[in-house]
């Protein structure tokens, strides 16, 4: 048990160490973004960590960081653990840094029993999932996963640098992000532990959860398109202001997402107002839509619904109106004989086999479509994340470490079976 607790609270020191500068790009705060100087920290400790825990460590063409634990025999499917290591501005330490650092203190125990198994164990550190500085977001699971659109390299940050030049400076090759694409067949399953994000084990008494699914989701960006013209000369009946209808807009998101079902919620999470000077109405505003529900179904019917009322307001203001998806991810069911063992892993410490679904997007959910994946959440206080204020504490992530310990015991028994 003593183990346990050190890992627990390894894991979490290190979540803390990386919450700080050089590992964040803004003094005081945590913004970690893809392929930034503060990733580039962040990966470099991170092999060092992984190199001592006795892995062999290598980077893909889309900047994934891999740390390979080999099998009983060389070349052996991996069983792959691992989540995000981007941060949304002014993030929290834990949301998606602790399943890696979960990952690496598992091999290390691994390692120290002089333990082999049927199957190696990867610890993977995703670059991209939060899509802090992209439109688009889960770049680098979709690589390994197989899935990444190259177009979406084409993709400019607010500097108007694509996704294929920063990754180029990285030391990434745009030219050749599909070979980071893994074969099915060498890819026993995922397992992603995360922080709920959320209030529900907490309100609960409960540490730990199995997740049955992933939510839908979709990500769009609005631009409605006015005049540009001055703030004290133009009477108001003769304006063409984006602002107010971009404001109606918002409200109708908001007014059809409370009336939905599904757990369907609706979130405008950026906005952008052309050219941005006090004194000038914009001649644009830009704002982002985030819509997700629990199924495809629901979130498609909401989505249908904004774009039909978005449009009706900005005709009756006689404005224009441009609607882009961004990214489409359909609900992701996880793996029931995965979650069957979780559920065990979590008798096995006399803890309650709680399941509930995510209503946040992971990397699982793209590792979906190459493997089968399992999610274990971990509680955090308050609920909270994507903020300064997210924390767990040791004991949690020891109990996090022991589950994740006894789910790679049952799934080796499972493959030697």
């Amino acid at each position: 048990m003593s183990e346990a607790v050190d890992m627990g609270a390894r894991a979490k020191a290190r979540c803390d160490l990386l919450g700080v500068a050089p590992y964040s790009e803004v003094e005081g705060q945590l913004t970690r973004r893809f392929l930034t100087s503060a990733h580039e920290a962040a990966l470099a400790t991170l092999t060092d960590w992984m190199r001592a825990a006795g892995m062999s460590v290598r980077r893909d063409a889309a900047a994934n960081l891999i740390g390979r634990y080999e099998g009983e025999t060389p070349g052996a499917k991996a069983l792959i653990i691992g989540s995000h290591i981007d941060s949304v501005r002014n993030g929290g330490r834990y949301d998606g840094p602790l399943g890696i650092t979960l990952g690496i203190d598992v091999v290390e125990a691994l390692s120290r029993a002089g333990r082999r198994l049927p199957f190696a164990i990867e610890v993977v550190a995703f670059g991209d999932e939060e899509g802090s500085r992209f439109p688009a977001s889960m770049s680098c699971s979709r690589a390994i996963a197989g899935v990444l659109d190259t177009t979406a390299l084409d993709m400019k940050d607010a500097e108007g640098v694509t996704v294929a030049e920063a990754l180029a400076a990285f030391g990434g090759d745009p030219a050749d992000v599909a070979s980071a694409a893994r074969k099915p067949e060498d890819v026993l399953a995922f397992l992603e532990a995360h922080i709920e994000q959320g209030p529900v084990l907490e309100a609960e008494g409960l540490a730990l959860g199995v997740v049955t699914a992933i939510a839908a989701q979709k990500r769009l960006m609005v631009k409605i398109i006015g005049t540009a013209g001055h703030a004290g000369t133009t009477p108001m009946n003769l304006r063409k202001d984006p602002g107010p209808a971009a404001a109606e807009c918002m409200l109708a998101l908001e007014r059809i997402c409370r009336a939905g079902t599904d757990g369907l919620v609706g979130t405008v999470g950026r906005m952008t107002a052309l050219p941005g000077a006090f004194n000038v109405i914009p001649g644009a505003v830009e704002f982002s839509m985030d819509i997700r529900a629990e199924t495809s179904a629901t979130r498609d019917t909401a989505v249908d619904a904004v774009c039909a009322e978005i449009h009706a307001i900005v005709a009756a203001r006689g404005l224009q109106v441009e609607i882009h998806l961004m990214q489409a991810l359909a609900e992701s069911p996880c793996d029931p004989a995965l979650m069957d063992l979780l559920d065990e892993a979590l008798a096995d410490l006399s803890l309650p086999a709680r399941r509930l679904p995510s209503g946040a997007g992971h990397d699982a959910m793209v590792m979906a479509e190459l493997c089968p994946v399992a999610m274990l959440f971990i509680r955090c206080e308050g609920g909270i994340s994507h903020n300064p204020a997210e924390a767990v504490t040791e004991a949690d992530c020891a109990l996090a470490a022991q589950a994740m310990l006894h789910f790679i015991d049952k799934l080796e028994r499972r493959e030697r079976a």
